[in-house]
């Protein structure tokens, strides 16, 4: 059993790594390693999770790795998974926009136990772990005390990708005429991290991927909040709810009428 606060440590570590890389070559934010319709990847998405993946083998070798840069169906060997989104934003990151991060989370079996998602341009470090709570930099954070789903600011994301299951204009429709306002910043983690600081309420997107949100789920979990998987589309891809906790039971609700 590794101690909680060492794998903490790793995971800060390793996203200020990843993180930092990004921020300091900004300046070659165009250098495309592959042009998609919705989205794009960059060489800094590639170089940025190398940096991580030193981190993590420097101190903890033999663990597996999971990152969204490489994504083929890797046999899991240990019970330790590091799991990472080198840049999460990217399309943000490529424009030019302060809103992406990079995350990084681990589990042992299924649970995770630590992660960090730091955002360089903001100078923000969330963080926690399964015996901490929630922090920004240092401090502890908390969900928002918001119980009226009319007085709501949700985040979502406009995922377009061709296999994804729910119609993200049908989920953006039908929260808007529930909530105070919709808003779409392009970034899942930093999305959750802000519900964990109390900013908003409430984060939900179909077709969100665990390496966009395994260590935000933690922190929002142990900033109060509650979060859930409320439909899975494939193995490593799921439509993900994430709430302060007195919103999460009507938002299901308005979100049941879509993806049941």
């Amino acid at each position: 059993m590794i101690p909680s606060d060492e794998l903490l440590a790793c995971a800060i570590a390793t996203a200020k790594a990843a993180g930092t890389h990004a921020f300091e070559n900004q300046h070659r934010r165009n250098e495309v390693f592959q042009s998609l319709r919705f989205d794009v990847k960059l060489m800094l998405d590639i170089e940025s999770q190398q940096k991580a993946e030193e981190v993590i083998r420097a101190r903890f070798p033999d663990h597996d790795v999971l990152g969204e840069e490489d994504q083929d169906e890797r046999v899991r060997q240990h019970e330790y998974e590091w799991i990472i989104d080198p840049i999460d934003g990217t399309v943000n990151f490529s424009h030019g926009l302060p809103m992406w991060c990079s995350s990084v989370a681990v589990r042992k079996g299924d649970k995770v136990v630590a992660g960090a998602v730091y955002a360089p341009v903001m100078d923000e470090l969330y963080a926690a772990s399964i015996d901490t709570p929630a922090t920004l930099n240092g401090e502890p954070i908390h969900v928002s005390e918001v119980s009226d789903i009319k007085k709501a600011m949700i985040t979502t994301g406009l995922n377009r990708t061709p296999d994804t299951v729910h119609c993200p204009f049908e989920v953006l429709e039908a929260l808007a005429g529930e909530v105070q306002k919709v808003r779409l910043l392009g970034s899942a983690a930093m999305d959750l991290c802000r519900v964990a600081r109390g900013h908003c309420e409430a984060y939900f997107e179909s077709g969100v991927y665990i390496w966009d949100i395994a260590a935000a789920e933690l922190i929002v979990t142990q900033a109060g909040g509650q979060c859930e998987a409320v439909a899975r589309e494939t193995k490593n891809r799921y439509g993900f709810l994430g709430t302060n906790g007195h919103l999460h039971a009507p938002l299901k609700t308005v979100l049941n009428r879509i993806i049941t």
